[in-house]
Order: C-alpha cells, then sequence, then structure tokens
C-alpha cells in the first residue's frame, strides 16, 4: 500500500484520443507563427525545467489565440493543457520524460520526425526567463554543454542562430540529437534543481525589469537580441 501510495498521479498523463483533441484544436486555430502540439510540449518542457517557473497567465498567451466557442470548449481545452503541463512534471520525476515531435513528409513519400516545433516552443519558453538563462549560461559552459543536443537541432531548424560556424547535421547526427533529447532535458532539469538561481541573479533579472523586450532568437554561449 506505501508503495502504491508513492506512485506519481499518472492519471494526469493525457490519453492519445485526448493528445489528438488537442492537435485538432490547436491546427483549427493555428496562425502565423502559432504552437502545434510539438510546439506547445516544447514550450512546456522548457517551463518545467527552467530556473523559475513560469505561470499559467504567462504562457497561456503563447498557446491560445482566439475566443473559445463556449464555456465548454474552453473548459475542455484548459484541462487539456494543465494536464499536459502536469504530465511533464511527472515523467521528469519518473525520468521517462519524451517529447513529442512532429512529422515531415520526406521526398520518398515516407515521413521523419521533426524536431522544428518542439525547439520553437522551447525557445519561447526559455525566452521566458531569458534573463536567468543568459546569466547562468555565461557564467557556467556545463550547462551549456547539457543543453548541446537541443541547441544543435534548434540550430539546425533555423529557430537559434549562432556565430559560431557549424556544419549541417547529416541524417545520422539529426537523429542522434533526437535521441539525446530526453535525457537532455533531463540532466537539465536537475542542474537547475541543484543549482537554483542565484539571489544576485534574481535581483538582476528583477532590476531589469523581468523579461520584457523582443524574444532572442541568437544564442550559442551568447545570447543577443
Amino acid at each position: 500500500m506505501a508503495d502504491e501510495a508513492q506512485e506519481p498521479a499518472w492519471q494526469s498523463t493525457l490519453s492519445d484520443a485526448e493528445l489528438e483533441v488537442l492537435d485538432q484544436y490547436l491546427r483549427a486555430h493555428a496562425g502565423e507563427d502559432a504552437l502545434l502540439l510539438d510546439g506547445v510540449h516544447g514550450l512546456l518542457s522548457a517551463i518545467n525545467i527552467g530556473p523559475d517557473r513560469a505561470a499559467p497567465e504567462e504562457w497561456l498567451p503563447e498557446v491560445l489565440h482566439d475566443p473559445f466557442a463556449d464555456k465548454e470548449e474552453g473548459r475542455q481545452i484548459l484541462e487539456l493543457l494543465a494536464r499536459l503541463n502536469e504530465s511533464i512534471e511527472y515523467e521528469l520525476e519518473a525520468d521517462a520524460y519524451e517529447p513529442i515531435l512532429g512529422e515531415i513528409e520526406l521526398d520518398d513519400g515516407n515521413t521523419a520526425l521533426s524536431a522544428q516545433g518542439w525547439c520553437e516552443g522551447f525557445s519561447r519558453g526559455v525566452d521566458m526567463r531569458a534573463r536567468l538563462w543568459e546569466a547562468r549560461l555565461g557564467a557556467d559552459s556545463r550547462l551549456t554543454e547539457l543543453l548541446s543536443p537541443i541547441m544543435a537541432l534548434a540550430v539546425e531548424e533555423g529557430v537559434f542562430e549562432t556565430d559560431a560556424e557549424i556544419a549541417p547535421l547529416n541524417e545520422t547526427e539529426y537523429d542522434e540529437c533526437l535521441a539525446h533529447l530526453p535525457a537532455s532535458v533531463g540532466a537539465v532539469a536537475n542542474y537547475w534543481r541543484e543549482q537554483p538561481p542565484t539571489a544576485q541573479e534574481l535581483a538582476a533579472r528583477a532590476e531589469s525589469g523581468g523579461e520584457s523586450g523582443p524574444p532572442r532568437r541568437r544564442r550559442g554561449g551568447q545570447w543577443l537580441h
């Protein structure tokens, strides 16, 4: 009985049918630069593993752009988003995290996994606490190393830009980075859990007025507007 009480509340994990409902809603309301399901998962992943978790009222505007058709639709979609967010936390605690990735159609008619949407969402999640990430990346190269599979994919997909000369990933290297995403996300979560923002870092963020200003899209050691 004691062991059962310690198990995570896996009912918070969405079923395939519920993920499909959320996916279809996001697609139906997707405007320019809107995040689809893979992007929302990347956004919430960055928020869950980052230095200072953003509240729903901060990240929901990145996801929802149109009024709900009625109260029932609003209740359903907000509940699904809340549970998707909770499922990431539970997966991280259980060392069972898996990213939700998109698919692209290849010239030969087959499909392949794509990290573009996930990386775009992850980038927006990082932007919500950009100054804390920025300060730590500039001070501790280990965090950059832990993020390397994510950054390699993001650069490959054009989500991040860097001044460093980086050769394009071949198919094998791309797949290897995808395979390392769960470990990278888990390692970054552990990093911030063990080394949370210092009082000085938090004070510097507060003095700078939080995270106002245009999103950052150039990363790699140095983050620039």
